[in-house]
Formats: C-alpha cells, sequence, structure tokens
C-alpha cells in the first residue's frame, strides 16, 4: 500500500513539474531594418563581405530570398509599419510618410502628435511624435500583452518613423536622432524625462566627434567593381559640398543633420542600441525586443543611387559593424537570442545611370495638381478641384465638383486624359476601377493593400518601369515594381536552422511569424501569414 501511496506521489510530483516547466523563448529578439536596402545587396558587394556580417547571417540564418512588399507605396513609413503590424496601409492606416487629411485640410506628418511633449532635448517642446496615427498593434505589443506587459519593447533608429511605428503602441521606449543637438531624444508618450542612460550617453557627444570624421573608402577605390566610376552626373552633392566625390567632410553644417549621411550614422544608431540593451537590463527576466532601424543608407542613398561607390562602401562598413554587433550579442546571450533583419522598401536605379547604359529610365513630376486644376479650372470653371498630390495620389474636392454641377466621372476622365499624355506615367485609375481589376495582377491587388478609405486619394498615378518620380538625378522609391519591392529577409539565432526558400513571400508575412516563433498572438490588424519553412525544427 505504502509503494502505492509513493508511486502516485512521483506520478503527481512529475505531472506539476511538466506543468510548471516555462514556455520555451529567447531573451531577446532583435528586429532589424536597414532603410532602402535592395535584396540584391546581399550579393552584389558579397565578395567584399567579411565572414561575420551578412555572410554569416546568410551562412548560419534562413533567407527569404524571394521576400516582397505587398503594397503600394513602398516607402519609409509604411514599410515600418508593416513589418510589424503585419499588414499593409488599408488596415495599419499609414498610407505614406505624410498624406492629406480632409478634415483639417493640411497635411499630415505619420507620427507627429500635438498631444504630447519632445523629450530630451533639454526643454520639453510643444508638439512631438507619437504611434498614434497607427492603427492596429504591433508585434512589441502583443509581446507586452502575452507576458502580462513584463516584457520590454524598445525602438531606436535616427528617424522618429523608424522608431516610433516598429515599437508601437505600448512600448516603453523609442528613441530618435534630434538634428540641432546630436542627441538621442523621445516624446511624453513614452516618459516624462530620458532614463538616466541615455542622458549619460548624450553628454559623451558622440555626434559631435563622429561628425568631425571625414568619409573617405574603406579599401581602394579601385577595388569597388560593383560600382560607377566615383563623381557621375547623376548623383547629388551632399549638402555643403561641390561634387558628390570622396574624401566627404560633414562638419560644414551648423546643425549636426549632416551625419545621417555618413556612414558614423550607423555606428552612432549602434553605440545607442548597445547603451539602450544594457541600460535596461534587456534579455534578463521575460523575452524582450529591440527594433533597431538603420536611416542613413536611405538619406546617402537617395544622393548617391544604387551604383555609387559611395552606396557600396557603406554597405561594407555596415557589414563590418553588423558582424561585431552579433558577436556582441554572442557574448551577452549565447545562442538565446533572435534575429531578423529586412528592409522598407528598395530604390530605383538613377535614371541619368540607366540612360548611361541605353536602358529604360527617365525622370518625370508624378502628381502635377497646379497644372492641372489650371486645366480643369479653364475646362470646367472649378478653381481648385485637386486638394493635394500627396503621395501620387489626387485628392478631389468633391463637394466643389457637385456645386458646380460637374459628373465626377467625367472630371475623373478628363484627369486620367490629361496625365496619361504625360511621358513616364503609365496609367492613372479610380480606387473604384482598382476595385474592378484595372490594373494587371499583381500590382492592382498592391494597389488595394495601400489604399485607405479614410486616409487615401481618389486617383492613383503609376509610373511606367524605370521611371524616377522627379529628375534624373539620385533615387527614390514608392512604386509597385522589384527595384523598390523585392527587399531581404533573414532569420538567425534561436530556433532558425540554415537555409534559404525562394517561396514568394509578402512582407506582412513577418509578424505572424515571429509571434508564432514566441507563441503570441498576431497584431491586431494581421493580414499576413506564417512562413513556414521558418518554422522547421
Amino acid at each position: 500500500m505504502r509503494t502505492h501511496k509513493l508511486l502516485l506521489l512521483a506520478i503527481l510530483f512529475a505531472g506539476n513539474s511538466l506543468c510548471a516547466q516555462p514556455l520555451k523563448r529567447p531573451k531577446l529578439v532583435v528586429g532589424i531594418m536597414i532603410d532602402q536596402m535592395r535584396w540584391d545587396y546581399l550579393y552584389r558587394y558579397y565578395g567584399h563581405y567579411g565572414n561575420t556580417g551578412f555572410k554569416r547571417l546568410l551562412r548560419e540564418g534562413f533567407s527569404c530570398e524571394q521576400t516582397m512588399i505587398n503594397y503600394v507605396p513602398s516607402v519609409t513609413a509604411c514599410g515600418h509599419a508593416a513589418v510589424y503590424t503585419g499588414t499593409g496601409p488599408a488596415v495599419n492606416g499609414i498610407v505614406g510618410n505624410d498624406w492629406y487629411d480632409r478634415k483639417s485640410g493640411k497635411s499630415v506628418y505619420c507620427v507627429y502628435d500635438s498631444a504630447v511633449n519632445t523629450i530630451g532635448t533639454g526643454k520639453a517642446v510643444a508638439g512631438g511624435m507619437s504611434p498614434r496615427n497607427l492603427m492596429s498593434t504591433t508585434i512589441g505589443d502583443e509581446l507586452r500583452i502575452a507576458t502580462g506587459f513584463q516584457s520590454r519593447v524598445v525602438g531606436i533608429a535616427l528617424k522618429d518613423r523608424a522608431a516610433i511605428l516598429p515599437a508601437g503602441h505600448g512600448a516603453n521606449a523609442a528613441f530618435w536622432y534630434d538634428d540641432a543637438t546630436g542627441h538621442f531624444i523621445s516624446s511624453s508618450w513614452y516618459m516624462d524625462s530620458l532614463p538616466a542612460w541615455a542622458t549619460a550617453f548624450n553628454k559623451e557627444q558622440r555626434a559631435a566627434k563622429y561628425i568631425q570624421q571625414p568619409w573617405n573608402t574603406l579599401y581602394p577605390v579601385s577595388s569597388y567593381t560593383a560600382s560607377t566610376a566615383d563623381d557621375k552626373h547623376y548623383e547629388v552633392p551632399v549638402p555643403g559640398e561641390d561634387k558628390p566625390v570622396f574624401i566627404h567632410q560633414f562638419n560644414k553644417g551648423k546643425d549636426y543633420d549632416l551625419l545621417k549621411y555618413s556612414p558614423l550614422g550607423n555606428t552612432l544608431t549602434l553605440d545607442f542600441a548597445k547603451a539602450a540593451i544594457q541600460g535596461y537590463h534587456l534579455g534578463s527576466t521575460a523575452t524582450d525586443m529591440l527594433a533597431l532601424s538603420f536611416s542613413t543608407p536611405d538619406i546617402a542613398g537617395h544622393s548617391f543611387g544604387p551604383d555609387a561607390i559611395e552606396m557600396e562602401d557603406m554597405y561594407l562598413r555596415l557589414d563590418k559593424e553588423l558582424g561585431e554587433f552579433l558577436v556582441w550579442l554572442d557574448q551577452r546571450y549565447g545562442s538565446d537570442y533572435l534575429v531578423f533583419l529586412t528592409a522598407d522598401h528598395g530604390a530605383i536605379n538613377s535614371p541619368g545611370f540607366m540612360q548611361d547604359h541605353r536602358l529604360p529610365g527617365i525622370g518625370e513630376k508624378m502628381g502635377r495638381a497646379a497644372s492641372l486644376n489650371e486645366a480643369i479650372s479653364k475646362q470646367w470653371g472649378i478653381p481648385k478641384a485637386i486638394l493635394s498630390d500627396a503621395g501620387s495620389q489626387l485628392y478631389l474636392d468633391t463637394a466643389a465638383v457637385s456645386k458646380a454641377g460637374v459628373p465626377l466621372a467625367s472630371l475623373q476622365q478628363f484627369i486620367k486624359a490629361q496625365l496619361k499624355a504625360i511621358p513616364g506615367i503609365g496609367d492613372a485609375v479610380t480606387i473604384a476601377e482598382i476595385h474592378n481589376g484595372h490594373l494587371p495582377a499583381p500590382f492592382n491587388d498592391m494597389y488595394i493593400n495601400g489604399w485607405h478609405a479614410k486616409r487615401s486619394g481618389d486617383i492613383m498615378v503609376v509610373p511606367a518601369p524605370g521611371v524616377k518620380n522627379g529628375s534624373i538625378m539620385g533615387t527614390t522609391h514608392g512604386t509597385m515594381y522589384p527595384y523598390d519591392t523585392h527587399i531581404p529577409l533573414i532569420w538567425f539565432g534561436w530556433g532558425i536552422k540554415p537555409g534559404r526558400s525562394y517561396k514568394h513571400a509578402g512582407v506582412t508575412d513577418i509578424a505572424a511569424t515571429v509571434c508564432a516563433l514566441l507563441h503570441i498572438q498576431m497584431p491586431g490588424g494581421n493580414t499576413g501569414r506564417v512562413i513556414e519553412d521558418v518554422m522547421v525544427r
């Protein structure tokens, strides 16, 4: 009898022990976004990369080689919001870096919030930044909920929108760069004052030191065979310089904004990220998340374009620093951290570069509200039928059109005919036409995924392939074409087996996959699917 009781107690103890086993999660999740990183940069500069950065991620991680942005417009705010909400602008509401607000009649910046104050500039500044305009929860929000708000979530970037939108509504903090002081700042949405570690970091004045350092190539210029010669006519000089050539100097301005053109802008971002990990003791209790974005490749990239030596050197230096960062994480967490690396968008080749090589490419202004309003006024007598052309979308004053007794469909056809007569504009379509499948797949779905009923325009201006919005110089992004939408996606670290997949994946699939790995609920607006190949154990 005694033996049976002991056996029963042993079984009960074992059962209780099994029930008490904690759910396995990594100590830290690091989401890395590289602003304006095209997928092909992984391989274009591969021969010059070291073994500890991108090559290590590809060698030891799992690469989703056909990851595409699945909405339009492919711009910074939309990309950062989509990765962390698992859905596009149609649901999360971030339809651009800026958009036109019909109620106020003004342009809205994606993260501006008049109800909060700026924190960290030495005095509270009225009007600051917050995630209030984001209409969905994020990975970090769901992680906080799942752990009873024990998990800590922090967003860091030079750009405010690249720190705030990934961090989400319930984040412990988001920090971004202040051009005037060279400090990292935040807003009263997150805190009343900067934490002591951040104040101490700012007092070191690293930006002031970095901006004094010139930018020369890491290796001899002759070895940069993946790029064009220096000083091409389609490159835009850094503000304060006469020519877009090495050696670049950044200490000519009154403020610290020029540091964002230098690779040392990435260095400063990583410096602050390490300070945040240490300052918040991330990974010491529940699973924490760091949403880290590198803004400098985009800011410099707009000037130099994808084919410049500057961009090759930018990525060779970032490769080294990422390698060092991974080693630093190894030393701190062992194998108990998870990384995913992706981008918010790519970039078009400079039309000047394309023309030099007899390839299709031109610069063309997309919106043209002023000239169209002039034509409409002459034809229909409506002085300002187009309220805005923000984001290559035309916002029509439907009330004024109705008051003038002009059939809306007739006016739309007139506008479309005017636009389609312009070289470089491939099409102009109303949202009704898009919903009826006017554009070819998959472009039609991308416009549907990017159109928000309350924040988007009435007519979408569609560029032809190879057409850059603006001049033939530098680069930009925003379209549905692969140069803007084909981005890297690499999973690395905790629970990830090496490999690669060429199956199509959408940028909105990232959040669902992270949440599946962590066994937490997907963000509230999520429309993406789990990338099953990443889940193989």
